[in-house]
C-alpha cells in the first residue's frame, strides 16, 4: 500500500479548537479545557484539544499487540509467550492478533526487538493512545449552511456570510431518500448523550465502551454526541438542529475517555465489534499519526463484512492521517467552508478522496456539560464534522440501494461530487480530493449537473 506517512505513534482529535478556557462540568470536578462561550449567545462555540505544533508520542509502556504465523499451534505460541514473560490481555480472533502484558524489566522497544527476531513472529507492534480528531422546521436549521446555504451569516451575529449554494444539497436529497431505520451507523468516539433532546430514540443500542469494558457508552467529553447529531440529530421535529439521515440509526461505540485519549486496540476492537453487529458504516472522526498493521487488518475485516467505512483526514495542514490514510478500506475526507474554499488546516494527501464542509459547524452537546440556560448545541470546526456528514451521505446511499458493496458506495460519493476548486486543481487533487461532496448527485443519479 502507497502510505505516505511517518510513524509517529500518537492519533489527534479532528475537532479541532477555535478558542480556549475552561469551565466545570456538573458531573465531576474536572475542567474541560479549551471552551469559549461567545458574549451574550446561548450556543457556545466548542473547541476541543488543538493539536499541538510538535505531537508528543504516547503509547502504553507495558502493552505490544503481536500476531504470530497462521500455521504456529496454539501450544507453541503459549510457549513462546511464556518464554518472554508475557502474559496474554486479550485475544481478537477475527483478525488473530494477541494483545500482551509485557515484563516490568523490559521496555516496548526492547520487547519488540525480541519478538521480531523470532520467526514465529508475523508482525510485533506497540499498542498507541488515539484522541478525539453538523427544509426542516428544526429552529437552528438557520445555522447550518452545509446542509442549505442560502448566504447566510454562518454562526453569531457579526460572523461571515456565506456563498449561496456553497453547501452539499441536502435539501434536494432529502427528496430522494432520509434514510431507512434498518441502516445503522457505528460512531466510533467517546460515546453518546442518550438523554440529549435532539437525539432521543436515534440510537440503535446503549452500544458498546471499550473504555471501561461495559455495554453502556454514555458520552462522559461531547465529541461522539457532536459527531453522532451531524449524522443523526432528530429531524424535523421543530427544535434544534437536523441530521444528515432522517431515520437511520446510530451504533455508539465508546473508545475515547473521558480525558480524550483510547489505546489503539479499542478501537481496532470496535471496528471489528461494529462489523459483527451489522453496522453498514462506521464513522472515525478521529485519527492520527501511528502506522499500525493491526488495525489495517481491522480494517480489511470491516471492508470485506461490507461495511463502508468513512474517517477524517485531520486538522493539522500535514499528512493524512490513520485511518484515514488506508486508502484501500477508507474514504478519507477533508474540510472546506461556506464559501467551498478548502480550509488551510485541513490535511492533504493522495489518499483525499472528497472533502465536506467542516467550518463553523454547529451540532448537538451534552447537556450536563454546559451551564445552566445555555442550549445543548456548541459551533465546532474541524474534519471530524466533515466525516460525519460524509458518513450521512454513505447511509443515505445504502438505505436506498442496500445491495451496493463498499466500494461502489464509495465511489458513487467520490464521483458524484463537486470540483470546487477546479478552477485551480481541475479534476482530482490532493487537496478535495474529487471535490466536496453533493447529496442530490449522489442519490439522484440522473442529476448530472
Amino acid at each position: 500500500m502507497n502510505v505516505k506517512k511517518s510513524p509517529l505513534l500518537i492519533l489527534i482529535l479532528c475537532l479541532t479548537v477555535l478558542a480556549a478556557f475552561g469551565f466545570t462540568r456538573q458531573r465531576t470536578k474536572k475542567q474541560i479545557p479549551h471552551t469559549r462561550f461567545v458574549t451574550g449567545q446561548k450556543i457556545p462555540t466548542v473547541a476541543l484539544s488543538a493539536p499541538p505544533s510538535v505531537r508528543s508520542i504516547r503509547q502504553s509502556s507495558d502493552q505490544v499487540l503481536v500476531k504470530f504465523k497462521s500455521d504456529l499451534s496454539i501450544q507453541t505460541r503459549i510457549m513462546t509467550l511464556s518464554h518472554f514473560r508475557s502474559n496474554v490481555i486479550r485475544h481478537i480472533p477475527q483478525i488473530d492478533v494477541y494483545q500482551i502484558q509485557i515484563p516490568g524489566d523490559l521496555t516496548v522497544d526492547e520487547m519488540l526487538i525480541l519478538l521480531e527476531q523470532n520467526p514465529d513472529v508475523e508482525y510485533a507492534e506497540p499498542n498507541p493512545f488515539c484522541y478525539t480528531c453538523v427544509s426542516p422546521n428544526d429552529t437552528l436549521f438557520q445555522y447550518q449552511y452545509a446542509l442549505y446555504n442560502s448566504a447566510q451569516s454562518i454562526g453569531i451575529p457579526g460572523s461571515p456570510t456565506g456563498k449561496l449554494r456553497a453547501d452539499i444539497k441536502a435539501t434536494e436529497g432529502w427528496e430522494e431518500t432520509k434514510g431507512s431505520d434498518s441502516i445503522v451507523v457505528a460512531v466510533l468516539d467517546s460515546g453518546l448523550d442518550f438523554e440529549h433532546p435532539d437525539m432521543v430514540d436515534i440510537a440503535f443500542s446503549r452500544g458498546r465502551d471499550f473504555v471501561n469494558d461495559d455495554d453502556d457508552a454514555m458520552d462522559d467529553l461531547g465529541h461522539g454526541t457532536y459527531i453522532s447529531s451531524i449524522i443523526a440529530a432528530n429531524s424535523n421535529n421543530g427544535e434544534g438542529i437536523a441530521g444528515i439521515t432522517w431515520n437511520c440509526k446510530i451504533l455508539p461505540v465508546k473508545v475515547i475517555a473521558e480525558d480524550g485519549s483510547g489505546l489503539y486496540v479499542w478501537m481496532i476492537e470496535a471496528i471489528i465489534w461494529a462489523a459483527d453487529q451489522g453496522a453498514h458504516v462506521i464513522n472515525m472522526s478521529i485519527g492520527g499519526d501511528a502506522a499500525s498493521q493491526t488495525l489495517e487488518d481491522a480494517l480489511k475485516y470491516a471492508y470485506q463484512k461490507g461495511v463502508v467505512i468513512v474517517a477524517s483526514a485531520g486538522n493539522d495542514s500535514g499528512l493524512v492521517i490513520y485511518p484515514a490514510a488506508y486508502d484501500s478500506y477508507v474514504l478519507a475526507v477533508a474540510a472546506t467552508d461556506y464559501n467551498d474554499t478548502r480550509t488551510p488546516w485541513s490535511n492533504s494527501g493522495s489518499q483525499i478522496d472528497v472533502a465536506a464542509p467542516g467550518d463553523r459547524i454547529i451540532g448537538c452537546y451534552p447537556v450536563w456539560a454546559l451551564p445552566g440556560g445555555t442550549l445543548p448545541y456548541v459551533f465546532g470546526f474541524g474534519t471530524s464534522a466533515s466525516a460525519a456528514y460524509t458518513s450521512g451521505l454513505a447511509a443515505l446511499i445504502v438505505s436506498i440501494k442496500p445491495w451496493l458493496r463498499p466500494n461502489e458506495v464509495l465511489d458513487i460519493i467520490r464521483f458524484s461530487s463537486d470540483d470546487v476548486n477546479g478552477a485551480e486543481y481541475p479534476g482530482f487533487d490532493e487537496f478535495v480530493g474529487h471535490g466536496r461532496i453533493n447529496m442530490e448527485k449522489a442519490l439522484v443519479p440522473i442529476k448530472i449537473k
